[in-house]
């Protein structure tokens, strides 16, 4: 069976390529989800809840954006160079997958105080929420399409060069 880059990514150097690329994004992503709804349910916005959550966003963001740019030279910009993408649902699988340095890295700022420094709490809590969701939806695009077989989904031909 051909597989996605992605999921290539994650079969290969087992189990550490799935520990660094799925497990911990995806822990943290979970973690950040749930102390996120019991600081929203219990409106705890500066317990020691709160803390352990920030301080979790704040290490996804900036390991998330180490992996990102990893990937982006060592996978993204070569397999594109060298017209190497297993159909269409490759590419968005792989694109899915570091789209999420678009919601974890302003995360981190956020919670960082770099940006939205002059908005209440409860806004930031809500900014923080959005990005979370944001890349809980992208991380879910990238394993759906990322296990997919691309040979059933036909060939790119242009874009093999």
């Amino acid at each position: 069976m051909n597989m996605t880059h992605y999921m290539s990514l994650l079969t290969d150097n087992q189990p550490w390529n799935l520990i660094l690329f799925m497990a911990i994004p995806v822990i943290f992503a979970e973690t950040i989800t749930v102390t996120e709804f019991i600081i929203l349910f219990t409106k705890n916005l500066k317990g020691p809840l709160r803390a352990f959550n920030r301080v979790c966003s704040i290490l996804a963001g900036l390991y998330f954006t180490g992996v990102f740019l990893y990937l982006l030279f060592t996978a993204f910009i070569p397999i594109t160079a060298n017209g190497e993408w297993h159909t269409w649902v490759d590419v968005l699988a792989v694109s899915s997958y570091l789209s999420g340095v678009i919601f974890l890295l302003p995360l981190a700022l956020l919670d960082l105080g770099l940006i939205a420094r002059k908005h209440s709490d409860e806004k930031k809590l809500k900014l923080h929420f959005i990005l979370i969701s944001g890349f809980l939806v992208v991380a879910h695009i990238a394993m759906i399409f990322g296990m997919v077989n691309p040979e059933i989904m036909g060939s790119m031909g242009s874009m093999n060069h």
